[in-house]
């Protein structure tokens, strides 16, 4: 490898072996600490592996934009937008299940299954989530599909940005931002839409009348928009994407990922019809690998950190070999271990089912039954109890002893209910709800919280200590559910 200093001129021969590391790091000392991003040109390809990324490209941003417009009827006076956070409500809705703020563990292990799932495809096909599935991808490909359009494939827009400023120029360049500014603009108003109800809220949106943070974040998903997909593009899964320096721990000599056969492509050159293939490798060095990868690696020198296994150098390479009468795959999906092998004249299988497969498989089935399970087993109803700390005790005229409560009941049901409230105990004691001289049956209006104030006493001549734990109970009527909540009677010292 020739290596050349800012000056201009090659530094002194190293004899071999006699390299040190003094002298690699004067070498590297003469390097700019930045150096200016090179605008990547990426050509347009046709393949299995395009087509594969149109079809997720066009079924996640129907996803993306349609799900906000999703019904499901919860009864009346309820949400019935399939997919809803409603802040203001503190509620989130997913379908059939809707979670409360203290339920927000649901979120959480949802978020662990996506990461363990994650783990999992890593470690089997490697970055293929970033090369299909991430929102960057998706939408820098969308970006660069209306770039194409307006602009031209890839020569045809490296001679439009070499090109003095004209009238064609500048109406091209105008018409590309504007609808990229649109495409964003629809990406921030969509995202908003799973906060606040689609169907109504659109119309105060575009009138004006929506509240200001509503604003506030669409032109904050506007301008990210815009900026990551538009002018970042493959910046952001270089510098600022973490998932590429954890992939590493994640891939071993058995994970599937894009991959040049070098035993058969070396040594590479020029070749031109009817000459001999004898002594020469299949790779012809046509560089169409590099014109349609949407970071600009080569991926003949390896695995590297910025190749998001999208596998378009695949489809390039397989239309050269077609054309030169070689056989497809030079570039193909392979793993380390199988690539030695076939170097070597062999040939060994996959191996899918590995420890780390087997561990992500397990964490995975664990929190999913986990998360199954406390679905299938909550609660319509749950009781929280906070007692009065002052007076910690009233001594009433009686001589007998009362503390006060106050009784918040969740009742998850789309039904108006009542529920029967108990102590247990404390021996003698007598429940009564604050304005009520019943029997201590209190109501819930549905999917809300009904807050009761509540007094416990204890006759007098009653020998109690200072504190004496207690456990109360609602009991909905109409199902004999219950829920309970533990708390403590005070008393004056003996």
């Amino acid at each position: 490898m020739n290596l050349v200093t800012k000056s201009g001129r090659a530094p002194p021969p190293v004899e071999a072996g006699d390299a040190s590391i003094a002298s690699v790091a004067a070498q590297k000392a003469d390097a700019p600490l930045y150096a200016h991003r090179i605008k990547v040109y990426s050509k347009s390809v046709a393949g299995p592996f395009r087509r594969i990324k149109w079809v997720l490209l066009t079924l996640f941003l129907a996803i993306y934009y349609l799900v906000p417009w999703l019904r499901w009827d919860r009864g009346p006076g309820a949400a019935d937008q399939a997919v809803l956070i409603d802040l203001p409500g503190r509620r989130a809705y997913f379908l059939w299940i809707e979670i409360w703020p203290q339920e927000v563990y649901y979120i959480t292990g949802l978020l662990v299954l996506a990461a363990f799932a994650l783990f999992l495809v890593t470690s089997l096909l490697g970055r293929v989530w970033c090369g299909y599935a991430c929102p960057q991808t998706v939408w820098t490909d969308l970006y660069m599909l209306v770039e194409r359009l307006i602009e031209g494939d890839r020569n045809a827009r490296m001679r439009l940005d070499r090109q003095p400023w004209s009238a064609r120029k500048l109406g091209r360049k105008v018409a590309k931002h504007a609808i990229w500014l649109l495409i964003a603009l629809a990406t921030g108003g969509a995202w908003i839409l799973y906060f606040v109800d689609a169907p109504s809220s659109i119309g105060p949106i575009f009138r004006g009348e929506a509240d200001a943070g509503v604003y506030v974040f669409v032109a904050l998903f506007t301008t990210t928009t815009y900026l990551l997909a538009g002018w970042a593009r493959e910046q952001v899964c270089t510098y600022m994407c973490p998932w590429p320096r954890f992939q590493a721990a994640m891939l071993d000599e058995h994970s599937v990922t894009v991959t040049y056969q070098d035993w058969r492509g070396e040594p590479r050159g020029k070749h031109k019809a009817g000459t001999s293939w004898e002594g020469r490798g299949d790779c012809i060095d046509c560089g169409q690998c590099i014109a349609v990868c949407p970071t600009g690696i080569d991926i003949r020198d390896g695995q590297q950190l910025e190749c998001i296994g999208c596998g378009l150098c695949v489809d390039a390479c397989d239309g050269v070999m077609e054309k030169v009468g070689r056989p497809p795959r030079l570039i193909t999906w392979d793993t380390l271990a199988r690539q030695e092998a076939k170097a070597a004249g062999r040939t060994v299988p996959f191996r899918w089912l590995r420890p780390r497969v087997l561990i992500y498989l397990v964490l995975i089935s664990v929190v999913g039954l986990v998360m199954l399970g406390g679905l299938a087993m909550r609660a319509t109803v749950e009781l929280s109890v906070q007692r009065d700390r002052s007076p910690l005790w009233v001594v009433l005229a009686d001589g007998a002893v009362r503390n006060a409560y106050t009784l918040k009941i969740l009742n998850k049901n789309r039904d108006q209910d009542t529920y029967r409230l108990a102590v247990d105990g404390l021996p003698e004691a007598r429940l009564a709800v604050s304005g009520d001289d019943g029997d201590a049956v209190v109501s819930a209006q549905p999917d809300s919280v009904a807050t009761y104030r509540v007094f416990v006493s204890v006759p007098a001549g009653r020998k109690l200590p200072e504190s004496t734990p207690l456990t109360f109970s609602a009991t909905r009527q109409s199902t004999g559910e219950t829920a309970r909540h533990g708390s403590v009677f005070l008393a004056p010292r003996p």
